[in-house]
């Protein structure tokens, strides 16, 4: 039986030992931060805490043996499938890449520091931007993703 409530899940990437302060107004009220990766500093995940559960992937910058932080993380949440990667595992990740190796419904990634919400078919790809130090002349940022009713709904949330 699918689960019928309202899911409100924050999405967070590449913080690299930064967390904006602004982070902790974006991301009020969910109940479970999903971090894609290129953590950075020790503490960035206990600040995380501060608002709600968190889970975390490891990216390429990170320490590869950090036991905070895993591969990948697939989880079921109000009826949808959820994947967290960095994408660096692909090389460069770009929605078409990511569709060809992940079958869950929502596929959440980093890496590129570039925000992006798309679909391709019945996926949705969902890069929140880099939280962290601005870097590549784009603005920090991180996402809310609403679940109801077993469909996702992703909103990017500029963090400058």
């Amino acid at each position: 039986m699918p689960d019928s409530g309202v899911h409100l899940v924050g999405l967070i990437s590449d913080t690299h030992g930064l967390l904006r302060p602004r982070v902790h107004d974006a991301l009020e009220g969910v109940e479970l931060i999903l971090h894609a990766g290129d953590v950075g500093r020790d503490g960035i995940l206990d600040e995380l805490r501060l608002i709600a559960p968190v889970k975390a992937v490891r990216g390429n910058t990170d320490a590869p043996d950090d036991p905070l932080l895993s591969d990948r993380i697939d989880l079921t949440l109000g009826g949808v499938r959820i994947h967290v990667s960095h994408g660096h595992e692909l090389g460069s990740p770009t929605p078409a890449r990511l569709a060809a190796h992940y079958d869950a419904d929502v596929v959440v990634y980093g890496h590129t520091h570039q925000q992006q919400v798309i679909r391709i078919g019945d996926q949705l790809f969902v890069n929140p931007g880099s939280a962290g130090a601005r870097r590549f002349s784009l603005l920090p940022s991180v996402a809310r993703m609403t679940i109801a009713d077993g469909k996702a709904e992703v909103q990017i949330i500029d963090l400058a």
